[in-house]
C-alpha cells in the first residue's frame, strides 16, 4: 500500500469530527510545505510611476499622517 491509501484508510475509520480535525490538519501541512512568496518591494510596485522617494521621505509622511493621533491627545477630542 502507498501511503496515500494507508492515510485513506485510516481516515475512513474516523467519527466525522474527527475526519475535519484530519483535513484541517492536512491543509495545515500543505500550507508549511508550498514556501511563501516573497513580498514585491515598494519601490517595485511603484516603479512604473517614476517617483523618486527615499526612507527620510518615508519617515516625514508617516509622521505627518499621526500626527495628533497620540494617546496624549485621544482624550482631548
Amino acid at each position: 500500500m502507498i501511503s496515500e491509501e494507508v492515510l485513506l484508510e485510516k481516515i475512513k475509520v474516523l467519527p466525522p469530527n474527527l475526519k475535519q480535525k484530519a483535513i484541517d490538519y492536512v491543509e495545515s501541512l500543505q500550507k508549511k510545505a508550498v514556501p511563501s512568496q516573497k513580498r514585491k518591494s515598494y519601490k517595485g510596485a511603484l516603479a512604473h510611476l517614476n517617483i523618486k522617494f527615499n526612507e527620510q521621505d518615508l519617515r516625514e509622511a508617516r509622521n505627518e499622517m499621526w500626527r495628533g493621533y497620540t494617546k496624549d491627545t485621544e482624550n482631548e477630542k
